[in-house]
Formats: C-alpha cells, sequence, structure tokens
C-alpha cells in the first residue's frame, strides 16, 4: 500500500510518500513567517500552510516518481498541536481522499514520533521498547510493548524540554530575529563554548506516585535568578547554556536509565525535535551503553515534524485494517491510541 503522509500540526508543512521500502519522499517546508515575533503565530502558522500545502504535496508526489493514481491512502496528523494549522492538514486530506475514492486515517502526532525511529536507519527496532519523546511540546517517556500498545512511564508536568530550551535561549539573549523560533540549537550552539559545571542548577526528581515525570520551569526560573542577580557581572552566557543543557541532559538521561531497569528492554528510541542535540544523543549512549542497551534516533529530518513518520504510523494502522470516516476533524489534545492500562 502507498501512502500519501500530511503533517501540519505546528509550523512545517510537510507532505510524503511512503510504500514498503524505503521513504520514497519526504518533503519538509519550514515556515519563515514567524521570526519577527519570537515563536510560532497560529494565525500565521494557518495561513502558511494553506498557501503551501498544495505545492508541498505535489513536490513530495513529483520526488517519489508518482501520481496520485499510485497512492491508495492519505494519512494526515489530527493531533496534537495547533488546531487551526491542523485543520488545513485535516481538511486538504478529507478533500482528496474524498475526490480520489482513497481511504483516509488520522495519525495521533506523537505515534508519528514512535514510528520515525524505525525510518531510516532503524529498521531493527522492534518492540518491546522505551521511547524517550523529547520536544517543543512534548517530553514522555512511553513503554512501546508493542505498535499500538502504548503505556506512559513519565510526562512533563509543566514546560516540555524543547520549550524550556527556547524559553532559556531568550533569556539568556541567544536569539536574534531571523533565529526567533530556533532557540533550542542556537542555545546547544553557545554551549558548545561553555563548561557545562560552571553553573550549579537544579534537577528536578521524580513525580507522583513513582512516575518518571519531568519538571523544567524550576529550572528555567533558576537561570532567570542568575542573569537577574548577575546584572551584567554574572557567569559567562556560554556557561549558563552550558550548565542549563547538562541539567537538561542530566534528567533526560537518568529518566531514561530509570526506565531502562524497571522494564527490562533493551532497546531505546530517542524521538522528537530535541533529538538532534548532540549533547543529549551522546550521553544516552554513555548511560545506555553501561546497561548494554541499544539507543536508536533517527537523521535530523526525521526528528522534527516530518510527513514520513505520519505515513508510517497511518501505513501501519491502515494495514490493520482501520479507516477513519469523513467526521475526521482536528483534535488539539487527543489521547495517545492504544494506551494499555
Amino acid at each position: 500500500m502507498t501512502v500519501l503522509g500530511l503533517e501540519t500540526s505546528c509550523d512545517e508543512t510537510s507532505a510524503a510518500v511512503l510504500d514498503g521500502g524505503p521513504v520514497r519522499s519526504n518533503v519538509v517546508l519550514s515556515q519563515q513567517d514567524h521570526a519577527a515575533y519570537g515563536g510560532v503565530v497560529p494565525e500565521l502558522a494557518s495561513r502558511a500552510h494553506l498557501r503551501t500545502l498544495g505545492p508541498v504535496v505535489e513536490q513530495a508526489l513529483r520526488e517519489a516518481g508518482a501520481g496520485l493514481d499510485d497512492i491508495q491512502a492519505v494519512a494526515v496528523t489530527f493531533g496534537p498541536g495547533l488546531v487551526g494549522s491542523l485543520l488545513v492538514g485535516v481538511n486538504f486530506a478529507k478533500g482528496l481522499a474524498w475526490s480520489r475514492r482513497l481511504a483516509l486515517i488520522g495519525v495521533h502526532h506523537l505515534e508519528g514520533h514512535l514510528f520515525s525511529a524505525r525510518l531510516g536507519g532503524g529498521h531493527g527496532l522492534e518492540p518491546p521498547f522505551v521511547a524517550l519523546l523529547v520536544s517543543g511540546g512534548h517530553t514522555e517517556l512511553i513503554h512501546v510493548e508493542a505498535y499500538g500498545a502504548y503505556r506512559y512511564l513519565g510526562r512533563t508536568l509543566d514546560d516540555a524540554a524543547g520549550e524550556a530550551f527556547d524559553k532559556v535561549a531568550r533569556l539568556l539573549g541567544l536569539l536574534s530575529t531571523s533565529s526567533a523560533v530556533h532557540g533550542g540549537r542556537v542555545l546547544a550552539e553557545a554551549a558548545e563554548g561553555g563548561d557545562p559545571e560552571a553553573v550549579e542548577l537544579p534537577r528536578s526528581r521524580p513525580g507522583r506516585e513513582g512516575l518518571l515525570d519531568f519538571s523544567f520551569s524550576g529550572l528555567k526560573t533558576a537561570v532567570r535568578r542568575r542573569v537577574v542577580a548577575g546584572g551584567g557581572a554574572g557567569p559567562r552566557v556560554e556557561d549558563l547554556a552550558a550548565s542549563f543543557q547538562e541539567a537538561v541532559v542530566d534528567v533526560l538521561a537518568g529518566r531514561a536509565r530509570e526506565a531502562v531497569e524497571r522494564t527490562a528492554v533493551e532497546r531505546v528510541a530517542l524521538v522528537g525535535g530535541v533529538a538532534a542535540n548532540r549533547r543529549l544523543r551522546e550521553r544516552l549512549r554513555e548511560t545506555l551503553g553501561r546497561l548494554g542497551v541499544a539507543l536508536f534516533v533517527p537523521e535530523p529530518v526525521l526528528c522534527t515534524d516530518n510527513a514520513a513518520m505520519i505515513a508510517a504510523a497511518g501505513r501501519f494502522r491502515l494495514l490493520r485494517g482501520e479507516r477513519s470516516d469523513w467526521r475526521l476533524d482536528a483534535c488539539p489534545r487527543p489521547p495517545l491510541p492504544g494506551l494499555v492500562p
């Protein structure tokens, strides 16, 4: 089955073509409309998707050497995400599927990330495994008992790790107009020139009922206090960036280790936009290597929001006989399908 995947949950417009082999195409257009505003503006994101989704789909089909006659199904992100952006993708998918008599399947964005580590070089990744999903909007530890059967081990109680990176980059004055929506990347670059032990910063402890939850708001506040107290004479920006990054990485790697010890899995997948962080990948390989556990990380283009992962998750569900009907709608906060108690 050849699937056209669509992803418009935030500020990336993406389309991909996938069948049973390697990804045939995966076009990702990152919006530039938000750079002057210090973050994603939902209305601008929706309008940009309206302008660009059609051309992006055409490019994905062209790069795959395919036409609409070669497509049997459309998979589209229906949530979570910005509701206006989701609506653009969902309505485009429904219109295309209706007009071409194609199967339609709505895909949960986080399940897409869980499938991303199978693409590219991750074909050896089979359940059971633990997924550490780290992005701008989500920080989750999920025990993937089987594809379609998931158990939460821990979730963020406040800021997601990627969100904390962006906010701290802004606190440290690292963002120019052109980099306003890429705070995590800019902070990681600054951290390369800093000392990760220069500034003592707090680490969050496991949360409610022994769950491996995350909390980064206190860490962000600690950085703010150091900046305000320093008044220009405090630690170097590079040292603060490196110390902050190390504190986040310590927590993520520590929780991943605890998750492995609890579940006795032999594989861990690091997915989501923050999976591109070099220091996080390095620490996880060190930590998990000592336990004899393999780490799977998608290539960078598959870490960020992309349609190939949506096509992969959609194809899995379509082959199980699942279909969405024409009542499929955008949902900003849907539950992850397949949760087990």
